[in-house]
């Protein structure tokens, strides 16, 4: 969870409880917060990706001209995240 994040009521309240649900589900108590956490991040994500998806398909279809411009953009920034990452 990202820093602007942890005081978010709304998220806090998922935490819990997500939390909850998984220790019924029988899963040690240690474990639950971060399966919580890793549960909202992964739903962050997906939310991420379909946000720029759909931006980049109105692109296509609302400023052509930009359109090409936002996919390098966007191949750019995987390039550069992935040089990141192999350092």
């Amino acid at each position: 969870m990202q820093p602007d994040q942890a005081n978010d009521p709304v998220r806090q309240q998922a935490v819990t409880a997500l939390m909850t649900h998984f220790v019924q589900q029988g899963h040690p108590d240690q474990y639950a917060k971060f399966m919580a956490m890793a549960t909202i991040f992964q739903a962050d994500l997906e939310l991420r990706n379909a946000q720029v998806s759909r931006l980049i398909s109105w692109l296509q279809q609302e400023h052509p001209s930009v359109h090409a411009e936002a996919i390098k953009l966007v191949e750019a920034t995987t390039e550069e995240f992935e040089k990141r990452v192999q350092q």
